[in-house]
């Protein structure tokens, strides 16, 4: 029977283990080998890892986290989780089972991209969403804005200090006048058709509508949608906030006595939405990790 089983070894769960181990809490932490940024080359705006490559990162942590003698790492997908508070049942896919006394949700979510022929191959490399994590590796540059007109007027207004050049292009339906006119008074071009396909070029991106071929140095798509990963919320009948991630308190903790979430399948009520930031991701495991310590001493005392 382990103090916590953390479900997930991205940022949140790999920060959420090493405070557990720290704390000589015994600990398992899943690792499924999938990740949101599982393509991406390097990770930004991370302080004292900017640049660094994802799977080097995690390479690093899970390292330092072979010190902690109460910390078990075991590569595998958990495939379903059951039971209450202290005495939770997870099934693993090789069918053999785990127990713990509290559960840390880590899994992150799945981004679903619209339909643009050739995206999904870009997606990471040469197609972004965060202009936090992207926009200043596009400085100077020109870049094209993929999506509907109210999202791509946010991310102009935050990469049009930044970038060179930005040329916004519908995705399924065109702008209306009043819609192209207002993202033209803030400096952006604006296709008359939509997005039909995308594909590298060189360098570089090229954009194709019906009529026109747009060659830039990236592309930021504002009209993907995201989902969980992992079916553990439906199945711990977990609330849920209308952007689709799990509510959590302060301390990560859901609806449920005992589990817990962290990173960006999971966010307070006070916030329209997840940041999907790997400083923010680590920070909420963190506190995730806190928040079943706390749990632990009041049941011990």
């Amino acid at each position: 029977m382990y103090d916590a089983i953390v479900i997930g070894a991205g940022p949140a769960g790999l920060q959420a283990a090493l405070t557990l181990g720290r704390m000589h809490r015994s600990t398992l932490l899943l690792d499924s080998g999938e990740y949101r940024n599982g393509t991406v080359l390097h990770m930004h705006n991370v302080i004292g890892n900017d640049g660094t490559p994802p799977a080097e990162f995690r390479a690093t942590a899970r390292a330092q986290l072979g010190a902690y003698d109460d910390v078990e790492i075991r590569d595998i997908r958990a495939e379903s989780v059951s039971g209450a508070e202290g005495d939770f049942t997870v099934t693993l896919s090789d069918g053999s089972t785990a127990s713990g006394r509290h559960i840390i949700l880590a899994t992150g979510v799945i981004d679903d991209l619209p339909d643009v022929e050739g995206l999904s191959a870009l997606w990471g490399t040469r197609a972004f969403a965060c202009p936090f994590c992207d926009g200043h590796e596009h400085a100077g540059r020109p870049i094209a804005i993929l999506g509907g007109a109210d999202r791509a007027a946010h991310l102009v207004g935050l990469l049009g200090r930044i970038v060179g050049e930005i040329t916004v292009v519908p995705v399924a339906e065109t702008f209306t006048a009043e819609e192209a006119a207002s993202l033209e008074a803030q400096g952006a071009r604006v296709s008359g058709s939509a997005v039909v396909a995308v594909s590298a070029d060189g360098g570089g991106v090229v954009v194709r509508t019906s009529d026109a071929a747009h060659t830039v140095a990236g592309v930021f798509v504002a009209s993907g949608t995201m989902r969980q990963r992992a079916p553990f919320a439906a199945q711990l009948d977990l609330r849920l906030l209308a952007s689709g991630a799990i509510e959590i308190d302060d301390f990560g903790r859901t609806s449920a006595a005992g589990v817990f979430a962290a990173g960006d399948l999971a966010h307070r009520a006070a916030l329209p939405g997840p940041m999907a930031a790997v400083m923010v991701a680590a920070t909420a495991g963190q506190l995730a990790a806190v928040g079943i310590i706390q749990s632990l001493l009041a049941a011990e005392h």
